[in-house]
């Protein structure tokens, strides 16, 4: 046996007597059709990876102006006012009828309108827009199917279900402005003052 000069060994004659396990090893990772395979996937998986990426970027490009246009309108907003919505109130937010887009998570309504990329009417999650999202979110779902068009009080989620619905919350909690609370059939709107109000939205400064 010798080394071949990358760290293999190799028998002197290239024939007979066997192969070591290392020898036999490597010839099944490389010669074999499992890693025939394997190298395969893992080129194509490269392939698709580049193709999505200089999508993405193609279309980042076609939409700068757009996108910088919309940054400008949503900077110029000014910040909202604490207060409950209904379900019918909520969804006169959802980036179309007005540049304000809100969505509801857990019982909790956030300002969502920086992230207009994602929630406006073109956004991959466009269809959260002016909704309760809990229940898509929960299920990971973005058919408008998993989205109720009545008041959601979500009973029949099961227990990991329900923790996603509490995790999204606190990640809005803490990315987005909460701007109040999704009232339930009946339920009386809760009365903010402007101390509060500002308090609240210093402390997620």
């Amino acid at each position: 046996m010798a080394d071949d000069g990358d760290g293999k060994l190799r028998t002197e004659q290239g024939g007979g007597g066997g192969s070591s396990p290392e020898e036999t090893a490597a010839g099944s990772w490389l010669g074999g059709s499992g890693g025939l395979d394997m190298l395969l996937s893992l080129a194509l998986l490269a392939i698709v990876a580049l193709a999505a990426y200089r999508l993405y970027r193609r279309w980042g490009k076609r939409s700068g102006a757009g996108g910088a246009a919309q940054q400008g309108l949503v900077d110029s907003l000014p910040r909202m006012k604490r207060r409950d919505f209904t379900l019918e109130q909520l969804r006169e937010y959802d980036g179309a009828r007005a540049a304000r887009i809100l969505l509801a998570v857990n019982g909790k309504v956030f300002d969502v309108t920086k992230g207009s990329k994602f929630y406006g009417p073109e956004g991959p999650y466009g269809i959260f827009a002016g909704r309760d999202a809990s229940r898509g979110l929960a299920t990971f779902c973005l058919d408008k199917d998993a989205l109720r068009d009545e008041y959601d009080d979500l009973s029949d989620l099961n227990a990991v279900q329900m923790e996603s619905v509490r995790e999204w919350e606190m990640q809005f909690k803490e990315k987005y402005d909460y701007v109040g609370r999704l009232l339930k059939p009946g339920e009386e709107p809760s009365e903010y003052t402007d101390e509060e109000d500002t308090k609240d939205h210093t402390k997620q400064e």
